[in-house]
């Protein structure tokens, strides 16, 4: 794929930055060549890789789905500045 100056153009106007006839020429270069890598990537055989979530080996930690009640109500409501039976107490905001 190739990329023109007026597209470049209309790309920049739409990204509303603003540029020179010169910049636009070497903008379109680099675009032309950003686009050539992608081409290349899309070559690639990559059918027998198997998905990874990481470039580097690791488990997820986990930890046991167990439901609680929490037990630290109190603990919570310390910093609350008015609170009634483990509640934060807030003014009315909507009437």
């Amino acid at each position: 794929m190739s990329v023109d100056t007026a597209t470049v153009r209309r790309v920049a106007r739409l990204a509303r930055i603003a540029l020179s006839d010169e910049d636009a020429e070497a903008m379109r270069s680099e675009l032309n060549t950003i686009l050539g890598f992608v081409e290349q990537l899309g070559e690639v055989e990559v059918s027998s890789v198997e998905p990874m979530t990481s470039v580097t080996p690791m488990a997820m930690k986990s930890r046991p789905d167990v439901v609680t009640d929490g037990g630290i109500a109190d603990d919570v409501i310390a910093n609350a500045p008015a609170s009634d039976d483990h509640y934060f107490v807030v003014p009315k905001v909507v009437e």
